[in-house]
């Protein structure tokens, strides 16, 4: 009777959180719930891959083949992950269908793993798990400002949805795998991962329908045309002969900036999610060892996460654009001191710092899209972005599988990877860059772009420098008043 009252308590303290703000009722809670079936699905998977199935065929065939088949898999999502945020612009209903499709895909994923395919299918279908989830957080990223509560802002709600995340998903759902695991090795996991995403489909399904209303959206473009492409201004309550989606919202100086230290992060973290694993095979450790040499890098992902999650939902991002930078620079500087040290502290240490920066990074371009784009460019601003990410991760997470087992190899590499994306994410910082058109080289915030046929037959209006549009981080309202000529 006490266990039972003590589990209500915790369950009804779980609800008042998650329901908290207004959560309920604007639909953020749903939203809540299915990606912390996301996040547990991906504990799930991690848990029976790691319990000897991925493992034990790694040790079975040549380091080449695990990487031809990685490559494979990964090539077409490459690919692919370009188009994905013009087709969401594109996806006037069915958002909610999308995302529990990224679930049911992977239900068929788990069955396969669960009945047992060749060792030849096994990375295939380990990699399509893997591009289901990045799929998950793309569509996630450009549902929330739909159901963001009016009582906290977009920076808050997604750190907020990355802490249920971790705390009721990774953590919860890892434990109940490990143990699943434990009595039933690696088909017990799997059978968890199948009844996850099969709720994952569920709660996918009862997010608000209102989430598919997208009339009025202007998407959002990564690309800069200059002050040469024609452009228009509209006043408050003025219209446009041209339909919102024919027009283009640039990304901003400070929205470019993150995105290029972000993804600079990103295939950090992405090489220590495959590298660390592959290292500890390698060794003549006994599977113990391995083990732990894998739990300890665990746990310091895992604890820079939630730190630089909590820690960006506190703090007050007035330059998130210097956070960036700030915390790019520290990824490049820990994965030399890896190279340096060759060793597992140095990788649990990169690792530590790789997941903190990676997370505050993160919240500080989301204040910076929030701060940047006008209302109706924010759901595909997010949609841009988190796209981006996910291409970046899955570029550092080949690596982690190509690149040599010798820690200072692997880091060196990937050091100098992380030395040219800070150098590119300064100059964009400072108005410049290495790819024209794909950096700073832009006005901090930028104007929307009309196709040069349909501003014939609209009035043009321009602006000064000093009332170029910016929206109020609390309001989503602009600020500044265009001049018209």
């Amino acid at each position: 009777m006490r266990g039972r009252e003590l589990t209500e308590r915790g369950i009804a303290t779980f609800k008042r959180a998650a329901e908290a703000n207004g959560a309920d009722k604007s639909g953020l809670t749903a939203l809540t719930y299915a990606t912390m079936a996301n996040f547990a699905l991906d504990a799930a998977i991690a848990v029976a891959l790691a319990n000897t199935l991925f493992f034990s065929a790694a040790s079975a065939e040549s380091k080449g083949k695990v990487a031809l088949y990685l490559l494979i898999t990964i090539a077409p999502f490459a690919v692919i992950a370009p188009l994905i945020g013009p087709l969401l612009d594109r996806l006037q209903r069915g958002r909610r269908l999308a995302l529990a499709t990224s679930f049911a895909v992977r239900v068929v994923i788990a069955l396969l793993l669960l009945f047992g395919f060749d060792s030849w299918a096994l990375y295939p279908l380990a990699l399509g798990m893997m591009i289901g989830s990045k799929s998950f957080s793309v569509l996630k990223s450009a549902v929330t400002p739909r159901v963001l509560p009016p009582e906290i802002d977009l920076v808050r709600t997604n750190s907020r949805l990355t802490v249920f995340g971790l705390v009721g998903g990774t953590i919860g759902a890892g434990a109940v795998a490990a143990l699943a695991a434990a009595i039933a090795k690696s088909p017990g996991a799997l059978v968890l991962a199948v009844a996850i995403a099969v709720a994952g489909v569920y709660l996918s399904l009862r997010i608000p329908s209102w989430v598919e209303v997208t009339e009025g959206e202007v998407p959002a473009t990564i690309g800069y045309h200059g002050e040469g492409r024609r452009t228009e201004v509209l006043h408050p309550g003025e219209e446009s002969a041209v339909p919102p989606r024919k027009r283009r919202q640039p990304l901003g100086r400070a929205v470019v900036t993150g995105l290029w230290g972000n993804s600079a992060i990103r295939v950090l973290t992405g090489f220590l999610t495959f590298y660390v694993a592959f290292v500890a095979k390698s060794t003549e450790h006994r599977p113990l060892q391995q083990a732990a040499m894998l739990a300890v890098v665990g746990a310091a992902a895992g604890i820079g996460n939630f730190a630089g999650n909590a820690t960006g939902a506190r703090l007050e991002l007035g330059k998130p654009a210097q956070v960036v930078l700030g915390c790019t620079a520290a990824c490049a500087m820990i994965a030399l001191v890896a190279t340096v040290t060759n060793s597992l502290l140095g990788a649990a240490l990169a690792t530590l710092v790789a997941s903190a920066a990676s997370a505050l990074a993160k919240v500080s371009l989301d204040a910076s899209i929030q701060d940047d784009l006008p209302p109706e460019s924010i759901a595909s601003g997010f949609g841009r972005s988190e796209t981006v990410l996910q291409l970046s991760w899955v570029i550092g997470g080949a690596a982690g599988v190509l690149l040599p087992t010798d820690y200072w190899k692997g880091f060196a590499v990937v050091s100098a990877i992380l030395v040219l994306g800070l150098a590119q994410t300064l100059l964009s910082f400072r108005g410049h860059s290495l790819l024209p058109g794909l950096g700073g080289n832009r006005p901090q915030h930028a104007e929307q772009e009309v196709p040069h046929a349909e501003t014939q037959s609209v009035a043009r209006h321009t602006e000064t420098p000093s009332a170029a549009r910016r929206t109020d981080p609390q309001t989503h309202r602009g600020i500044g008043d265009p001049i018209s000529e």
